[in-house]
């Protein structure tokens, strides 16, 4: 074979690599809500890259770098981009349609809070969104998340909810229907940012995994970490409550992105065989 041909079919086979990478078949979920894997190219040392003006994870697949960009639920589906190097790289977000929820609640408070409530979910709110914009440098082992408890789920991520009749903010995270009392264990390795207990969240955990990848547990009926400590994959967290904005006891999860709340499941088993 020629040698210009020889060349051009292994830079063919490179991209071709490159654009159909193992992390970008499992991940690349580009909806509101889901997840787009852009490809950062090859370089000596890790490329930064940013989504709307704020840090995204960066990881490295073979000699490839790829940006992990959470696609917040707000976004409308169209073209989108992130920025790198002074580069500025496409992606295109598809339409996604969430199921609805209506829930009755017996406390009306935590549909039409009072002012006093007010002013305290505007604190706890500030706390909670720093905590999501935490972004370490500690790369994460790995992207597969373990579920935090075994159990049926009883509400998928995105549903748009209705409490006593009025539209709320969509369902941020999946729900598993499990007792109370039952351990919860983070997904995966990292450090525990905050910790608090809040009008709507009840007792609330924020786990780091590196690089803006968050996880939250909320409504727990006990916190067994402290600020600062390190976990393993696997330590217990605290158990499963009823507290905060709760019809019974359940185990509510979230996981963050730069900034966006995006599906768990799409980290569950992802790389398992």
């Amino acid at each position: 074979m020629p040698r210009f041909l020889a060349s051009l079919l292994l830079l063919c086979l490179t991209l071709n690599a490159h654009a159909d990478s193992y992390i970008t078949r499992l991940l690349n979920k580009p909806v509101p809500g889901g997840v787009a894997v852009v490809d950062l190219g090859s370089a000596a040392q890790a490329p930064k890259a940013s989504y709307q003006g704020k840090p995204v994870l960066v990881v490295k697949e073979q000699n490839n770098w790829l940006a992990i960009v959470g696609v917040p639920l707000t976004v409308k589906p169209g073209a989108q981009s992130i920025s790198s190097g002074g580069r500025t790289l496409g992606f295109t977000v598809g339409s996604k349609k969430y199921p609805e929820q209506r829930i009755t609640l017996k406390n009306t408070q935590q549909v039409n809070p009072d002012q006093d409530n007010l002013k305290r979910i505007e604190r706890e709110l500030a706390e909670q969104i720093a905590a999501y914009r935490t972004f370490s440098p500690n790369t994460p082992s790995n992207l597969l998340l373990d579920k935090p408890v075994n159990g049926p789920l009883s509400s998928k991520f995105g549903v748009r909810r209705y409490f006593n009749g009025e539209e709320r903010n969509p369902h941020s995270g999946l729900d598993f229907a499990v007792p109370a009392g039952t351990p919860i264990k983070t997904p995966a390795a990292g450090k525990v940012i905050l910790i608090g207990n809040y009008f709507f969240n009840g007792n609330t955990v924020f786990v780091d995994h590196g690089q803006g990848f968050i996880s939250m547990f909320c409504h727990m009926s006990k916190i067994d970490v402290k600020v600062g400590q390190q976990l393993a994959r696997g330590a217990v967290v605290g158990k499963v409550g009823a507290t905060g904005r709760a019809t019974g006891p359940h185990m509510h999860w979230n996981v963050s992105l730069n900034d966006a709340r995006v599906d768990p499941a799409i980290f569950i088993g992802a790389f398992q065989p």
